[in-house]
């Protein structure tokens, strides 16, 4: 099926299965099914639509792996936005180019990362802390008419890591990122059953593709963790019953040279059904 944008594909599973468990936080537990997750981004749209921002304005993105984050972006994609996601681990100087290069209009972050924010972004209008998104965004408009978006309307501007020179967005349309999680879905097998956990970073678009949008394509759940951690990683997959993961060849490594402790550990490998690991190459062995 086709879609005209990603809130038209999320607009489509609130309509199959509002109840739905979606999005799940590591940290703390909370969930979101489909219904409270659309409304949650329906909020924070009204919370940027407040602040002055419009179809086709960058909205840059500096927060850590949390359900806010999947939260951000998908305000964005409700009303047109183009969401930026900033690598947390740059310097101060080299998120102030980042953001200054894609125009961004306004930022969303958190308190701990307040230092990094540019300082022509300091103002009343230009940033918002997303510690107290929810308290202000329930002054806002839940269900605003979204304007008219297409496939062909950009989504993200992504920065390439700038090993040879600056930094260079790329821009991904909503179509662009649609047809990604349609490919990685299908050629994944993922269904409904399936709950996807995000320990990659979501300023990076495997987190975004592969266990967000891929998930959601799929009508599955996904689980987002705040980093990756070996001496967790297996309760989490037991707790919340994941049956995929993204990872780097590093993370495997690390896996397999710290077995799993405890009994406990043992039901996580009856839903786990493999890993997906990316990036670089995997050594046979791993």
């Amino acid at each position: 099926m086709n879609y005209s944008n990603i809130s038209d594909l999320l607009a489509l599973r609130v309509a199959d299965a509002p109840d739905k468990t979606f999005l799940i936080s590591e940290a703390d537990g909370r969930e979101w099914g489909y219904s409270a997750f659309r409304e949650a981004i329906g909020k924070t749209a009204g919370l940027l639509v407040s602040r002055g921002v419009l179809k086709g304005d960058v909205v840059s993105l500096l927060l850590p792996n949390s359900a806010e984050y999947v939260i951000a972006y998908f305000a964005c994609w409700q009303i047109g936005a183009v969401a930026g996601p900033v690598n947390s681990l740059l310097k101060a100087e080299e998120i102030e180019w980042v953001v200054n290069n894609s125009e961004a209009k306004l930022m969303l972050t958190s308190a701990e990362w307040f230092e990094k924010v540019p300082e022509r972004l300091r103002t009343a209008d230009a940033f918002v802390s997303f510690d107290d998104v929810h308290v202000a965004a329930g002054e806002c408009r839940a269900n605003m008419e979204p304007p008219d978006i297409n496939a062909d309307d950009e989504a993200i501007i992504i920065y390439t890591s700038g090993t040879t020179g600056k930094p260079k967005g790329c821009l991904l349309t909503h179509g662009n990122v649609l047809a990604n999680a349609r490919q990685i879905a299908k050629w994944m097998g993922f269904g409904p059953q399936d709950r996807l956990l995000t320990v990659m970073p979501l300023f990076h678009m495997n987190a975004v593709s592969v266990t967000t949008m891929a998930a959601l394509y799929a009508g599955g759940s996904t689980v987002v963790a705040p980093k990756f951690s070996a001496s967790r990683f297996w309760e989490t997959i037991e707790k919340y019953q994941v049956t995929s993961f993204g990872s780097v060849a590093t993370m495997l490594s690390i896996l397999l040279s710290e077995p799993a402790t405890g009994a406990a550990s043992i039901p996580a490998f009856r839903s786990l059904r493999f890993a997906m690991c990316g990036s670089a190459p995997v050594p046979p062995q791993v």
